[in-house]
């Protein structure tokens, strides 16, 4: 299944796509939200399918509809950073032997084709395509990569922008970096784990102003999706709900000559991953 919030910021409401790829159907009738309650109620989501397959469902006009991230109350989102063959080269970074983590409050999170914002003072805001995990059960010290894929409830497009100058040049951990208001876009859809039988085999694009930046796959991930949650969950508790941003491929502003094309406000950036949707951005000054 292929699930979604539409509506105005802070008060979506959670809507279904048809197989046909183009209707809309609204799910408040049967569901409050798309969230982590509901991605751990098996019952739920097997009401959800039955009558997604009747086609019953009251249909939605998507005109003027927006978006919304298709989670909502994230408890947390982890990230793993350098975890690209190719970006790891491009940067000239040593491959990991773990999984590098940081953080991203919940409230970066915005809607696919929500408005992103270049913060005061930045010089070095960055793309970044990433593969997201919604976590479905709640995981602690698994112990294969089987059982991480099994805790996994969805995935997404994500949006990792990051502002390269206050993540690695001003002191401290990445997070100065990555937390700046909007630099989550997360969707359109939360699309259900058993759709995405093969979660290393997705191909990745992002552009901006229309030149393709990034071009790559999920199969040049150092760390894979089940190695991911297994690991993460021997250092902390995944519940449903909780996001998991898998890392990017080559093609960054950070890993490409000098001058660097890094973000100015008036771009416009667009990504992809086969299957999971599209997202579009204009940026804007904060």
């Amino acid at each position: 299944m292929k699930l979604l919030r539409v509506g105005t910021a802070g008060a979506e409401r959670p809507a279904l796509l048809d197989q046909d790829g183009t209707t809309l159907r609204d799910l408040s009738g049967l569901v409050t939200d798309i969230d982590g309650a509901l991605l751990a109620d098996d019952s739920a989501l097997e009401r959800v399918r039955a009558a997604a397959a009747s086609g019953d469902l009251p249909v939605l006009d998507p005109s003027g509809l927006r978006i919304g991230a298709p989670v909502a109350r994230i408890g947390k989102i982890v990230c793993i950073g350098l975890n690209y063959h190719d970006h790891a080269r491009e940067t000239g970074a040593e491959i990991p032997s773990e999984p590098i983590i940081f953080f991203k409050a919940p409230d970066t999170v915005v809607g696919p084709d929500d408005t992103v914002l270049v913060p005061r003072r930045s010089v070095k805001t960055d793309w970044e395509v990433e593969l997201a995990v919604v976590i479905g059960r709640t995981a602690r010290y698994l112990d294969s990569v089987e059982e991480g894929l099994a805790h996994v409830g969805g995935y997404a497009v994500s949006h990792d922008v990051s502002e390269r100058e206050f993540q690695l040049e001003r002191g401290g951990q990445w997070d100065k970096g990555k937390n700046c208001e909007t630099f989550n876009p997360l969707g359109p859809w939360l699309v259900t784990a058993d759709e995405v039988p093969d979660p290393q085999t997705l191909a990745m694009k992002l552009s901006v102003n229309g030149e393709v930046k990034q071009d790559g796959t999920t199969a040049e991930q150092i760390f894979g999706v089940g190695e991911v949650v297994r690991y993460v969950s021997q250092f902390m508790t995944l519940y449903p709900g909780d996001v998991i941003n898998t890392g990017t491929p080559a093609g960054v502003a950070l890993g490409q000559p000098e001058p660097k094309p890094y973000l100015r406000p008036g771009d416009v950036v667009e990504l992809e991953i086969a299957g999971l949707g599209r997202q579009r951005q204009e940026l804007k000054g904060a």
